[in-house]
């Protein structure tokens, strides 16, 4: 059975807690999920829940490590309840990508696809009609 406390979509206030794609304008309604799965011994509890857009779902499953492409290591995935977003990401000066700052950050935006190109132009639409703010 899952459980879908109503606290994880207040609390990224409807926000793909990856990509930052906003739910609003979606096509496919966000999932809350488990960050680790519960295939992989992951709990049903708030601290292991977020609320992913399904593409980022789709590209994570039940990973929780990835290859940091500019060093190679097997570093963790960034994990929405542990981690601090600004540490881990920025965007791009264009506000068009998310930019991996750290070994965490670089592995997830590669194995998660966060600049993906539908991504991209979703990003610039919102932007365009000046309702993306990152």
């Amino acid at each position: 059975m899952r459980v879908y406390p109503p606290e994880p979509p207040e609390r990224c206030r409807h926000w793909c807690e990856y990509c930052r794609s906003q739910e609003a304008y979606s096509p496919d309604v966000f999932s809350l999920e488990h960050i680790h799965s519960r295939s992989r011994g992951g709990s049903t509890t708030l601290d292991n829940l977020a609320l992913p857009c399904q593409g980022c779902n789709n590209h994570k499953a039940a990973r929780t490590q990835a290859r940091d492409p500019q060093t190679g290591e097997i570093v963790p995935l960034f994990h929405p309840r542990q981690h601090d977003l600004s540490e881990h990401f920025a965007w791009s000066a264009d506000y068009m990508q998310v930019i991996g700052q750290t070994p965490t950050g670089r592995a997830t935006v590669t194995a998660l696809q966060l600049n993906r190109t539908r991504l991209i132009n979703l990003r610039r639409i919102i932007r365009n009609s000046g309702l993306h703010s990152p």
